[in-house]
């Protein structure tokens, strides 16, 4: 996790840090309803390439938005969920939702 002094003032700043990027964004949405596979991420995001995802995932498991549970069996089985801090997010991205629903239907 980032200490205070790597931090940005401002918390709106910090908030992007965290999850401004399209695909981490996309892993929160997906994680919401609960644990997933690897595969199961990168089917349900989409276009995202396995170098891209598995990078993104590290940052979030770093800055403890989300938990990775790897099981010794062969082959192995690595499972990602939220985290309660992770979790913390949803309102935010039932609002990004909701503002984007009415983006579409104004949009058209």
């Amino acid at each position: 996790m980032a200490t205070i002094k790597e931090l940005p003032a401002c918390p709106v700043e910090t908030t992007l840090m965290l999850i401004g990027d399209k695909w981490k964004v996309l892993i929160l949405r997906d994680l919401l309803p609960g644990t997933k596979r690897f595969g199961e991420l990168k089917k349900s995001i989409g276009n995202v390439s396995q170098k891209v995802l598995t990078s993104q995932l590290r940052a979030m498991e770093e800055n403890g938005l989300i938990s990775r549970k790897v099981y010794a069996e062969v082959p192995p089985r690595v499972e990602y969920s939220l985290t309660e801090l992770g979790r913390s997010l949803e309102p935010i991205l039932d609002s990004m939702k909701v503002w984007g629903e009415g983006y579409q239907r104004n949009s058209r």
